[in-house]
């Protein structure tokens, strides 16, 4: 059956401006907008008013997350996984090599979601990302892998000047974290004036710093160069001042919470990186909206039920969950900072497409690669993720994806009001 939706606001695709016009559906799919929409109408065709602050737009993109067993995952699995995504409007997403198996091999890169889901594969750098022996490049890069990464540290400079000498990934992004364990002292939070005070372990600004110096010495020689998930002020000024930028990314935790406002025993606290100030919080919003950092993260980290409740330090650090992620950063940033519908769309969605190296989404006639999402109505969560760490509960967020080409029609809550 058709179905017109009038009055919905239209973000299309990147550079084109935001219109309020008709929609016509039909199944999951888009058909048409505009006068060609009207004209699609027919005896059968529903025909309803869209909400007043109804949003349709291409679907959204997270360039790296976790997923340590696919198959019987207690925390998630490829399935929870691919319902989470969807719910959330979120039509790709790309692992990290990082699993009960590494993904350092072809034959590692093998799960497949069903269209119109796209997920994507990072291919590990070195051997079990042990740092040490080079993973097969070529051949990874051959069965699919959208580009090379070895965890959330940054890898020896000796093997990462090997991977560029070798030249086997110079077309494929090189996924990179200005991080140093060595250097971080165990620390909870990021070193400063609070964490002082109130005698948090402290993570020292040179765990990210000095590691950054290393690899923007390198960006000259690397335009595939990413870097993941940037966490200070103090790293967001280097690369603004930075002659030659690598594209990186930023956890959308990063961008909503700071030590100084969360309480130590909520969910979200243990973080990799760890969290900042509300300094470091609004120079990564300023960074992001600037284009000097690119792409908002998920970094999806699921843990189930039995380790949360493990002491904070006994546990793998990190937040899961997709469907929080737009409400979120909606109200945060477009309601709260006044950002355009657009400048929310760069970051979570044309930005990652372009840190990933894919073309950017689009709305398409005939694609099921479309979110209708509306910022007003009380957020109602799917089933989705089975993890345990969640950090937000529905009842603190304001924001509902109503329909999505990425799910089937009866889950959509169009006639909800």
């Amino acid at each position: 059956m058709k179905r017109l939706l009038r009055g919905v606001q239209l973000l299309e695709g990147p550079g084109v401006p935001l219109q309020r016009t008709s929609a016509l559906l039909e199944g999951q799919s888009l058909l048409a907008w505009g006068e060609a929409a009207e004209a699609g109408v027919d005896g059968a065709t529903q025909c309803s008013d869209a909400p007043p602050a109804a949003l349709l737009a291409p679907v959204l993109v997270d360039p790296h997350s976790h997923l340590l067993d696919p198959f019987s995952g207690l925390a998630d699995t490829l399935e929870s996984l691919a319902a989470e995504s969807a719910a959330a409007g979120y039509g790709t997403v790309a692992l990290l090599p990082e699993a009960s198996e590494w993904r350092d091999r072809p034959e590692a890169l093998q799960l497949r979601w069903s269209e119109p889901l796209q997920l994507l594969l990072w291919g590990a750098i070195s051997s079990a990302g042990s740092g040490s022996h080079l993973a097969p490049l070529a051949d990874l890069h051959q069965a699919g892998a959208v580009g090379f990464c070895d965890g959330e540290s940054i890898p020896p400079l000796a093997l990462l000047e090997r991977v560029l000498l070798l030249g086997d990934a110079d077309d494929l992004p090189l996924l990179v974290a200005p991080r140093d364990p060595s250097l971080a002292q165990s620390g909870l939070v990021r070193e400063g004036v609070d964490t002082l005070r109130l005698g948090w372990p402290p993570e020292p600004l040179a765990s990210e710093l000095m590691p950054l110096q290393s690899l923007l010495a390198l960006a000259s020689r690397a335009p595939q160069l990413r870097l993941l998930n940037l966490s200070t002020a103090q790293a967001v000024e280097q690369l603004r001042q930075h002659p030659v930028r690598p594209k990186a990314s930023v956890c959308w935790w990063h961008l909503l919470q700071d030590h100084s406002t969360l309480d130590p025993l909520a969910p979200g606290w243990a973080i990799t990186p760890v969290l900042g100030s509300a300094s470091d919080r609004v120079a990564l919003r300023a960074g992001l909206r600037a284009g000097v950092v690119q792409a908002v993260s998920v970094h999806h980290s699921p843990i189930d039920r039995e380790e949360q409740m493990l002491p904070l330090d006994q546990r793998r650090p990190g937040v899961a969950g997709y469907q929080p992620v737009l409400p979120a950063l909606w109200q945060a940033l477009v309601a709260g900072d006044g950002w355009q519908p657009s400048e929310l769309w760069q970051a979570l969605s044309w930005g990652p497409s372009a840190f990933l190296g894919q073309e950017p989404e689009s709305l398409q006639s005939g694609t099921q690669r479309w979110l209708l999402f509306d910022p007003e109505q009380p957020h109602q969560p799917r089933a989705g993720s089975l993890a345990a760490n969640g950090p937000l509960p529905a009842q603190a967020l304001k924001g509902q994806l109503l329909a999505s080409g990425l799910l089937p029609a009866g889950q959509w809550s169009l006639d909800q009001g």
